[in-house]
């Protein structure tokens, strides 16, 4: 039973940040999480849902499950859609929600650069709707290739254009590097997966420019070794259905083209505008609310912003990176604000505890930035899977991606080469 005089506390989305901040909550608070997905997203593996490496049941675990043990905690299936300050309320698409302390962690969205009739030319990879539908584009570029007698046309459906050559671009196309190389060598009798022409385009002058330039070379190299072509002080100034425009070196190439992916940059989603305009905060080009040391707007200490919309810059003077440890800490952070104020116990600002960067590559390649030291390869790998198995939300999840892991890896093949999207008939056509 809980404790209807008991503090109030509402939570927006269910990703890393607020799934450990309902997590860490006191059983004292009567919390709500509410999110328009009923499950959480392990978005660091998204892109191994897009290239058949995983399953989407595999990176993803309904809210309700994870937060079973806590009577305390409940969970709404609801769209928010604006905020009442005053009232200090939720506006739902189909109700209201009260709240004491609201802690809003609503996540980011690709920026296409006021391009945004590019989006379903080039989509992204945020949810798994996005992961699945890649997947499907994919998979029907090489089945419309084994088709085609015309070589052009060959060439176009085997050409694919990765935009931005961050963590999740680079992971993008060492993954569908291995996938036309290696698991579908057999599986064609018309054409050669290994002529999929790989392209990686990022604006600036280095790959992964979070990491340090040895890392950063070695990853280029690394790509380059798979077959992907990497393009760097590049921009791409025009998307269409058959052809992808870009700009390197003064020089403009027309690449040949239906398969565009998306990583190139982020700013957060049209919530964050409108909690931006109810509560008067800051924020900075990406559109991110800027708080305060306690991850709590000015004015307003009953609200926090964590995750990838907020702009805390009070350690270092750089924004903290959008990335999943940073969720993780901040939430388990404002669940001890509120812990400590409910004591009447005043709380130290917050601190991130910088523990490194990792970015896959491939299959044994990897590179990680840690405190300690730089790493490259077989043991970065390693590296990388310990800490993404470790990070999964449910063991059930774990044992499976570590069994689908292991299979993948001794057999080069993905059982989830699924395409799901419906067939269009020749009358939908």
């Amino acid at each position: 039973m809980t404790n209807n005089s008991a503090l109030r506390v509402v939570i927006v989305g269910g990703g890393f940040g607020g799934l450990y901040a309902a997590k860490a909550m006191p059983a004292a608070l009567r919390v709500t999480l509410i999110d328009l997905r009923n499950f959480h997203l392990f978005q660091p593996l998204l892109y191994q849902v897009a290239t058949g490496e995983l399953s989407p049941a595999n990176v993803a675990v309904p809210l309700r499950s994870l937060l079973r043990r806590r009577p305390h905690a409940q969970v709404l299936l609801a769209e928010v859609v604006d905020f009442d300050i005053a009232a200090r309320q939720i506006i739902l698409a189909d109700g209201r929600v009260e709240y004491d302390s609201l802690v809003v962690a609503a996540g980011m969205k690709f920026n296409y650069f006021g391009h945004d009739d590019w989006r379903p030319l080039a989509p992204g990879l945020k949810t798994i709707e996005d992961a699945t539908t890649i997947r499907a584009r994919l998979l029907t570029a090489f089945e419309m290739a084994e088709r085609s007698n015309d070589p052009a046309a060959r060439r176009r459906w085997l050409t694919f254009v990765i935009v931005g050559g961050g963590a999740t671009g680079v992971e993008l196309a060492g993954a569908l590097a291995e996938l036309a190389r290696y698991t579908l060598r057999h599986d064609f009798r018309s054409i050669n997966p290994a002529d999929a022409r790989i392209l990686l385009v990022e604006g600036r002058n280095r790959l992964l420019e979070a990491f340090p330039d040895d890392l950063s070379s070695r990853t280029q190299s690394t790509l380059e070794t798979l077959g992907v072509t990497v393009y760097t002080g590049a921009i791409v100034t025009d998307v269409r259905s058959q052809e992808v425009s870009v700009e390197r070196g003064g020089a403009t190439e027309v690449i040949p083209t239906g398969n565009v992916l998306w990583t190139a940059g982020v700013r957060t989603t049209p919530l964050a505008d409108r909690l931006a305009a109810a509560t008067g905060a800051a924020t900075d080009r990406l559109g991110r609310l800027v708080v305060e040391p306690d991850l709590t707007l000015a004015g307003h200490p009953e609200i926090f912003v964590i995750g990838d919309m907020a702009h805390f810059a009070h350690q270092g003077g750089q924004p903290l990176p959008g990335v999943a440890p940073v969720a993780m800490q901040q939430g388990r952070y404002v669940a001890k604000v509120l812990a400590r104020r409910t004591a009447g116990k005043p709380s130290p600002p917050f601190h991130y505890h910088d523990r490194g960067n990792m970015a896959v590559i491939g299959r044994s390649a990897a590179v990680a930035d840690l405190y300690c030291c730089h790493l490259a390869g077989f043991f970065a790998w390693m590296a990388w899977l310990f800490i993404h198995l470790l990070y999964l939300a449910q063991f059930q999840n774990r044992l499976l991606v570590l069994i689908q892991w292991a299979w993948n890896y001794f057999t080069w093949n993905r059982s989830a080469r699924l395409i799901t999207e419906p067939p269009k008939t020749r009358e939908e056509r």
